[in-house]
């Protein structure tokens, strides 16, 4: 059996199930420590080699057992293991093997924090013992010595890190001597002495203690007290730098956990570092429930554009594609909407995206890729795209705008809030063409124009279908907290509310629509607020647990919309993200979706 893999253990393994803090565990007075020490026969932890145990059960200073035994270890002992510990052969003979010691050791250290010098060598040891002989091994919350010596003394005061060390430091009433047990009450000496100086350092619990002994920087030890006095309830945190700049804005259901643990080990990201430098003070925005939280979030990003947050902050620039309201309609990129009569299709992230949307939709009917405003009534003399029979050339009136409304114009702005099959249907010819012919790559590229198409026309239908709504409310069962309620009006949270648990939620929902933000709807499909935002709220209102409460208008999608293009989506989406080359089998499966929606 392979052995478990040492892992030291978090402050996160001092909450219970339902994230409340037991506070015998976090008081370093009232913690029972069993402070151990193994002797082995040298070699790698591989269940067997352990030639003697000693633990010593201490709480608040006061020592409450002894555990000693030499171990058979069933094996040759070194020479050189005898000179130093002064163990023989002779001593281990009729000493009991490991399997019989462990059940006694492993009740010893039961309900107790387990302390050794050198921690992950000894849990090692005994893991690699447990997992040997089928032993389960207990979830011990582990302190070791050495780690906090590394951290509470300096070279001036100590040479070393070593226990022998340590303990004349300390003035050990017992002086170690390469014997479990005496190196254990060493151990327990060295202990003491180092809670002590953990005082200091305001390291006071349990869960301190574990965090100060790991590798944290001198900044997050230094600046941890930004973390004191956080609610422990859902919102947003800012970290503001000295001249009150946001530096960095995050999201929570328990603001103080989360802010606590940028200043611990667990936090390895270089930026957070840098910005835990230049932080000076935190603060709480406390929101009714998870949701308002996300929502804050997005907006204090979009406003403040904070340095150390990499997403979310630049929602204005995201781009459209527009088909213009001329004679004969083209697609153009543009960055705002306007109240007209065109055909929108967004929001885009990038312009690559928008475009390699728009390069689907010239693939799939014969739309004019010209910029050229055409006349009606005057001719313009053709391009290159013409003469190859890859555009109608409506610019030397070879086809008339009614039929080119028809054939190119139409099936794009009827995607766009309707059926989008008839660009799917010749996208997925296109690639069954290819597929046929053996040109697996060109299939590859028309495919990833067809990703980002659909993607695009079923995250607008999505978003159009609940930002068309002037008033929704929905409310969610939060057994801790009671009701989560919200209030959307055009797809942007107007209001935020939490119904206390046993009372009923009506005069909470009352209040909060009466209270609700005013919001008065903009073109297209996104009117009042960013995409993101309301694609939150959808993600919220789509989980099985949520209800709608009131709703002003019918909350619908197009019976033959993009939604139920969803499953082929998600396949081209996986086809493409695969890193093997061949897109044989990709393809093929593309066109099988073909066949089966024509069905």
């Amino acid at each position: 059996m392979a052995q478990p893999a040492y892992v030291q253990g978090t402050l996160d393994t001092l909450l219970s199930a339902d994230g409340t803090v037991d506070p015998a565990a976090l008081s370093l007075r009232d913690t029972t420590f069993v402070v151990l020490d193994l002797e082995t026969a040298g070699g790698a932890p591989d269940g067997g080699g352990i030639t003697e145990i000693g633990a010593v059960k201490v709480r608040a200073g006061e020592q409450l057992g002894e555990f000693g035994t030499l171990v058979n270890p069933g094996e040759r002992l070194p020479p050189f293991i005898t000179v130093l510990t002064g163990i023989t052969e002779a001593m281990l003979a009729p000493a009991p093997p490991i399997e019989q010691v462990l059940p006694t050791l492993l009740e010893f250290l039961r309900g107790a924090v387990l302390v050794a010098h050198n921690a992950p060598y000894d849990v090692g040891f005994l893991k690699a013992a447990c997992a040997r002989h089928g032993y389960a091994w207990p979830q011990l919350r582990v302190v070791d010595t050495a780690a906090l010596a590394r951290r509470a003394l300096t070279r001036d005061e100590v040479p070393n890190r070593k226990l022998g060390t340590l303990a004349q430091f300390f003035g050990a009433t017992v002086q170690p001597t390469h014997r479990a047990l005496d190196d254990a009450k060493a151990t327990v000496d060295v202990l003491h002495g180092l809670i002590e100086r953990l005082g200091s350092f305001k390291v006071y619990s349990l869960g301190d203690a574990i965090e100060f002994g790991k590798a944290v920087t001198p900044a997050q030890r230094r600046k941890r007290h930004l973390a004191d006095d956080l609610p422990h309830a859902p919102g947003v945190y800012v970290f503001r730098a000295a001249d009150d700049r946001p530096l960095y804005v995050g999201t929570s259901v328990d603001i103080a956990k989360r802010v606590r643990s940028y200043f611990t080990a667990s936090e390895k990201r270089a930026r957070m570092s840098e910005m835990i430098n230049a932080a000076t003070r935190v603060e709480a925005v406390e929101c009714a429930h998870s949701l308002e939280a996300e929502v804050r979030e997005l907006r204090l990003i979009a406003a403040h554009a904070p340095p150390y947050n990499r997403r979310s902050k630049y929602p204005e620039r995201v781009v459209w594609l527009k088909l213009t309201a001329e004679a004969y309609p083209r697609l153009s990129v543009v960055r705002q909407l306007a109240e007209d009569d065109a055909a929108y299709l967004g929001p885009f992230s990038s312009r690559r995206t928008a475009e390699l949307a728009a390069a689907a939709v010239y693939d799939a009917v014969p739309l004019r890729q010209c910029t050229h405003k055409l006349s009606i009534k005057t001719k313009t003399p053709a391009c290159a795209l013409a003469e190859l029979g890859k555009c109608p050339a409506p610019c030397e009136h070879h086809i008339t705008p009614d039929q080119y409304a028809v054939s190119a114009a139409d099936p794009f702005r009827t995607a766009t809030y309707g059926d989008p099959e008839p660009l799917v249907e010749a996208l997925l010819t296109r690639i069954e063409s290819f597929s046929q012919r053996e040109r697996y790559e060109e299939a590859a590229v028309v495919r990833s124009r067809l990703v980002a198409l659909l993607r695009a026309i079923v995250r607008m239908q999505k978003l159009r279908a609940v930002t068309s709504i002037a008033e929704l409310v929905a409310a969610r069962r939060n057994d801790e907290y009671g009701w989560e309620i919200i209030v959307v009006r055009h797809g942007r949270l107007a209001a935020a509310a939490t119904s206390p648990p046993r009372l009923h939620p009506r005069p909470t929902l009352d209040l909060a629509m009466a209270t609700a933000e005013t919001v008065l709807p903009g073109p297209g499909p996104i009117p009042a607020a960013t995409a993101e935002e309301t694609e939150r709220i959808l993600a919220w209102l789509d989980r099985p647990d949520t209800r709608l409460v009131e709703t002003s208008g019918d909350w619908v999608s197009p019976a033959r919309g993009a939604a139920r293009f969803t499953t082929l989506l998600t396949r081209a989406e996986a086809a493409g993200s695969r890193r093997e080359s061949p897109v044989r089998s990709s393809v093929t499966d593309r066109s099988d979706d073909a066949r089966s929606l024509r069905l």
